[in-house]
């Protein structure tokens, strides 16, 4: 089986973690996990390396990707202390997305919901590099979000492609419906094309995994990145179960 890389996932909303599910950001509330005593992002991040040996983490800076200022200082805190992080701060410029990679980041997300336009996805690539800038195809039941002016394409296939042409060679496929659902992956025929027509492009998923039989499934259809949170707080997937999975 290919390797995968895991992607802990902290959804920061009001300076702590909170649950998403279905992409209702309004009635996210503070987690309460199996792993963390308390939904303080150090903490949490902290209970994903010792008792899940990760340390790659998805961050979502909810205030941020709102408009408000981002909370640039827990980013901080969190790549202080060791973790490889993945910030979606509502990157809409270069500016934004340099400001993410002061920070530590290991790259910024630069995101479909918050980007105005394809042309602003190829100034964020030149600004801060193709290795450290991750396209996110965000969707919500398949339909794409954001600005559809900016992005007038009529699917997710020709956003991705898109976005390929724009400099993207990390694109994550994130459908916030499919968040907190526990109804396995989506997407996985358009990850499937992606891989055979984007070749050398790292493709990342997220939302709905379940299980260790979903990352094992992901990585057979080429995803080189999951990203996972509530299957590690209810306890559905385990440190032994990635103990069985070729993790990269």
């Amino acid at each position: 089986m290919p390797s995968l890389r895991i992607y802990a996932v902290l959804d920061l909303k009001g300076g702590v973690v909170v649950r998403g599910k279905a992409g209702d950001r309004a009635n996210y509330r503070p987690i309460q996990s199996a792993l963390a005593p308390s939904p303080e992002p150090l903490a949490v991040a902290r209970a994903f390396r010792e008792r899940l040996g990760l340390e790659d983490l998805y961050i979502a800076d909810l205030d941020a990707i709102a408009g408000a200022p981002p909370c640039a200082e827990v980013w901080e805190a969190l790549a202080a202390d060791g973790f490889r992080l993945l910030v979606d701060a509502g990157t809409r410029a270069p500016a934004d997305a340099e400001l993410v990679a002061r920070a530590g980041a290991e790259a910024v997300v630069a995101a479909l919901e918050t980007l105005p336009s394809p042309d602003a996805l190829a100034a964020i690539v030149e600004a801060v590099g193709p290795e450290r800038t991750v396209f996110s195809l965000d969707l919500k039941a398949g339909v794409l979000l954001g600005d559809r002016t900016g992005w007038p394409f009529p699917d997710a296939y020709s956003a991705a492609m898109e976005a390929a042409r724009a400099g993207a060679r990390r694109i994550l496929v994130l459908d916030l419906a499919a968040v907190g659902s526990g109804g396995g992956p989506v997407h996985v025929e358009l990850l499937r094309r992606l891989r055979a027509d984007v070749p050398g492009t790292e493709l990342i998923t997220g939302g709905g995994v379940r299980s260790a039989a979903d990352l094992e499934a992901l990585a057979i259809a080429g995803v080189a990145g999951v990203l996972v949170a509530s299957a590690f707080h209810d306890g559905a997937i385990t440190s032994s179960d990635l103990d069985s999975i070729r993790l990269g």
